[in-house]
């Protein structure tokens, strides 16, 4: 992927805060990610991952601080202007068109990119839209529609993925077939940032873990450390 300085982060967060109406929820975020890594940001319910997520694509109420994309300040953009330089965000309820078929789903969201992938690419990575093409929104399985919100932003052109619990509630087969494709999309050069409850999934796509609390980065492990990290892990996270 191309687009930042040599050597600088594609995404570089400092001291974010972000509000809801009068609830603050993020209290000073500080996060750099690289381009082509994956980074999860872990933490209990109400810790500010999905909060963090929002707020890099300017979806909260108000923010402060600095959140730069490829080295342009963001910070009072709108929306839709973070989506064109290449931001995708996959929330967590998807937002699939019901009375759409798959394949209508898939080519309904307009490019903001160059880096868009065929309708071809698309349905090789995901051969499941592919046998599912013409069917409804409404017909398919929880997983075929998660694979569909994923489709749908690589479509775009987006090269900067925020991916809020893309596995939760799904089959193991389904979640195995996820993880490929994250690993694919790491291969050819994307960069993502994976909100995520099953760490089992997660630790082995990560280059860096991010542990929230409180809407604060409190630790950060980089996977050659999560081997010696694991039992203060497994506490931090409650399992």
């Amino acid at each position: 992927m191309n687009g930042s300085p040599v050597g600088a982060p594609v995404l570089r967060i400092r001291d974010l805060q972000a509000f809801y109406g009068e609830s603050h929820v993020l209290h000073g975020i500080d996060l750099e990610v690289e381009e082509g890594q994956v980074v999860t940001l872990l933490g209990r319910n109400g810790s500010g991952r999905t909060s963090t997520l929002k707020a890099i694509l300017g979806l909260v109420g108000r923010r402060t601080g600095s959140i730069q994309v490829r080295g342009q300040e963001t910070l009072s953009m709108a929306p839709h202007r973070i989506a064109r330089l290449g931001v995708g965000y996959c929330p967590e309820e998807r937002g699939i068109f019901a009375s759409l078929s798959t394949e209508e789903n898939l080519l309904l969201l307009p490019r903001t990119g160059d880096a868009g992938l065929s309708v071809e690419e698309i349905y090789a990575m995901f051969p499941n839209l592919l046998e599912r093409r013409k069917s409804q929104g409404t017909r398919l399985s929880g997983g075929e529609q998660q694979m569909l919100a994923m489709a749908r932003i690589l479509r775009t052109g987006a090269t900067i993925l925020l991916l809020d619990e893309i596995t939760e509630g799904l089959a193991p087969v389904i979640v195995q077939a996820l993880g490929r494709v994250v690993r694919q999309l790491k291969d050819r050069g994307y960069t993502i940032v994976l909100v995520e409850q099953n760490f089992r999934f997660a630790a082995p796509l990560a280059d860096r873990h991010h542990l929230l609390e409180h809407g604060r980065v409190v630790d950060t492990i980089e996977a050659g450390q999560l081997a010696g990290r694991m039992e203060s892990l497994q506490e931090f996270l409650g399992v």
